[in-house]
This record gives structure tokens, C-alpha cells and sequence, in this order.
């Protein structure tokens, strides 16, 4: 398909319809590819729609792509998971897209979270290079308990266990905000550049 008249949007309430579709499309995908993935429920996709936490690709009617996010202690932390694209959809850039979107609510609702993802895909890995996230161990990321616990229905989930929680399977990538604000001017040019500007 061509995916030019697919609309990326953040989700809202007439969504939750999509639910059931969403969540068999990410254990097909996981099945198809034979890597961990962490498993989630009916009202946790749809708690995601309600709090406008999640985006959808749709095709007219039709589902096409799912992402959602997640904060972590206290907001300092934000997970984009579930990037998902339906196969009729793949290989036009919808993936991307999505993602693009759900990094962009995350910035805007959380601006100095720092966000996270763990992927054993390499496109995944390939889009988040390009938003500026790096590798990181899982010691750089939450140490909220309620997150690592999502990892309990993956396939891999024993090697997380094994390694006491710092390997995996998966990739950890990191966005850090501070990392990608301006140069730091000091305040003595910044006011002699108000006084060249007021002049």
C-alpha cells in the first residue's frame, strides 16, 4: 500500500474500538519475527487511549499502525512502546511516521522527561538514532519496578533475570533532553546582545 492517505493521529475515545485489532497485530508481529515482546492487556491500550497517551494510523477505517506512551517515576522518565504497523501497511514509511508522532507528544506533554525504548528491531533502532536517542545500559533507565514487571510476559524474559536486570535481548535507547538544548550563553552576552539589538 502506498500510505499516502493514512492519517497519524494522537487517539481519542472513538479509538478504543481498535483495541482487540491492535493487540493480535503485535502478537502476530511478535510470533512472525520470534523476538520478546512485552504483552499487554485490553484495558491497558485502552487506559492509554482514554489519557490521550497513545497514536493511531488509520486507513479511512481501517487500523494500520499503534504506539503508545508511558511516564515513569514521577514524569522523568517516558517509555514510547508498542510501535506497531499492520503487514498491509509496511514498507511506506508509516512506522516513521508514527514514531515521529509519538515522539512529539511525548516532548510536548513531558519536555524535560527523559525517554526511553527497548527494541530487538533494527528499524526501531535506525528511527530512534534520527530523534537523537543513544544506546544505553539498563542502568541509565527508570528503576520503577511497575515498568520492568511489562517485561515479565516477554519470551526473553529469563535472560533479564539472569543478568539481574542490566542485559537483555533488547536495545536500551535514550533520549535526554539536556543533551540536545542550546549552547549555554552566558547572561553578560546575552544582555550585550540585548543592548545591540535595542540600540
Amino acid at each position: 500500500m502506498e500510505g499516502k492517505n493514512i492519517d497519524v493521529m494522537v487517539a481519542d475515545l472513538c479509538h478504543e474500538k481498535y483495541v482487540d485489532t491492535i493487540l493480535k497485530t503485535i502478537e502476530d508481529a511478535a510470533k512472525v519475527r520470534g523476538t520478546g515482546i512485552a504483552k499487554r492487556t485490553h484495558e491497558y491500550l485502552a487506559a492509554k487511549i482514554r489519557e490521550a497517551k497513545a497514536v493511531i494510523a488509520l486507513d479511512g477505517e481501517r487500523f494500520a499502525g499503534f504506539s503508545y506512551i508511558e511516564t515513569w517515576e514521577q514524569k522523568r522518565y517516558v517509555t514510547t512502546s508498542g510501535l506497531i504497523v499492520h503487514p498491509d501497511y509496511r514498507g511506506c514509511g508509516l512506522a516513521k511516521r508514527i514514531k515521529d508522532m509519538t515522539f512529539s507528544l511525548a516532548r510536548t506533554r513531558w519536555p524535560h522527561a527523559k525517554i526511553f525504548s527497548l527494541t530487538s528491531g533494527a528499524a526501531v533502532m535506525f528511527m530512534n538514532t534520527q530523534l537523537g536517542y543513544k544506546p544505553v545500559t539498563f542502568a541509565d533507565l527508570t528503576e520503577d519496578e511497575a515498568f520492568w514487571r511489562g517485561c515479565e510476559g516477554c519470551v526473553n524474559v529469563d535472560v533479564l533475570h539472569r543478568t539481574g536486570r542490566k542485559y537483555c535481548i533488547c536495545t536500551a535507547m535514550l533520549y535526554d533532553p539536556e543533551e540536545h538544548l542550546p549552547a549555554k550563553i552566558p547572561d553578560e552576552v546575552i544582555e550585550r546582545i540585548r543592548e545591540i539589538d535595542s540600540a
